[in-house]
């Protein structure tokens, strides 16, 4: 494993220029965790504001039923068969060109489960009395959760949340089962060419530590300054 470490990384990134597969795949790396993180968040936020609607006015509980089938069903499969069902059934195994996008999806309403519970307790951990108080005042219920609950509970589930990108980050390594070439399917090829497995896996593990410990810094820098505008 640890013989002729220079020549693995030549055969590994030179040879070839196989260093741009890994770099493409890297960019669909990015493409995919991008799109299902914004998915994610729109998905989860929607099916949590729904959720706490039914609790704070009793009406329309049968969304509130729809949303909870939806968070039990994707938090209880494998996300690994949620990816084959939506691009071989749903999309029929779509083209090659629509296979990441495919991805991108699947990843966005697995990620949306776990958002929404996320951020349903980061609601519920509001005190009531703020929503009654902007309704004293003659807000709409829409308005007040839009405008003092919401801003909150994203303080408060801001950790959280940041684990769960990076769970899904990482969860994207799982793309080469639709034959997506992404980071670590471009590893896989470089090694099924060279022969050697140490420096594509190596250097593949290395390159998503950064991307998760660039995120985590990102993460903290937003929580300083939410944290420095409260102290205002």
């Amino acid at each position: 494993m640890f013989e002729d470490i220079p020549g693995q990384i030549y055969r590994t990134l030179i040879q070839d220029n196989r260093w741009l597969v890994l770099m493409d795949g890297l960019l669909v790396t990015l493409m995919v965790a991008g799109i299902a993180i914004v998915l994610g968040i729109v998905i989860g936020a929607l099916v949590a504001i729904a959720k706490v609607n039914v609790v704070y006015s009793g009406r329309m509980k049968w969304l509130g039923v729809i949303c909870e089938i939806y968070t039990t069903v994707i938090r209880g499969t494998p996300v690994v068969v949620q990816l084959l069902i939506m691009y071989f059934i749903i999309f029929g195994a779509a083209s090659d060109k629509m296979a990441p996008y495919v991805g991108a999806l699947a990843f966005g309403i697995n990620s949306g489960a776990y958002v929404s519970e996320v951020i349903r307790a980061g609601i519920m951990s509001i005190d009531r009395g703020q929503m009654e108080a902007g309704r004293s005042l003659g807000l709409p219920r829409n308005i007040t959760m839009r405008s003092i609950i919401l801003p909150q509970a994203f303080k408060n589930v801001l950790p959280a949340l940041g684990n769960e990108f990076i769970v899904l980050i990482k969860e994207t390594s799982v793309l080469g089962f639709i034959a997506v070439t992404d980071l670590t399917m471009a590893a896989q090829l470089i090694r099924s060419r060279t022969f050697d497995a140490f420096i594509p896996l190596i250097l593949t593990a290395l390159i998503y530590l950064g991307i998760v410990l660039l995120f985590t810094w990102a993460l903290k820098k937003l929580e300083k300054k939410l944290a420095e505008s409260d102290a205002r």
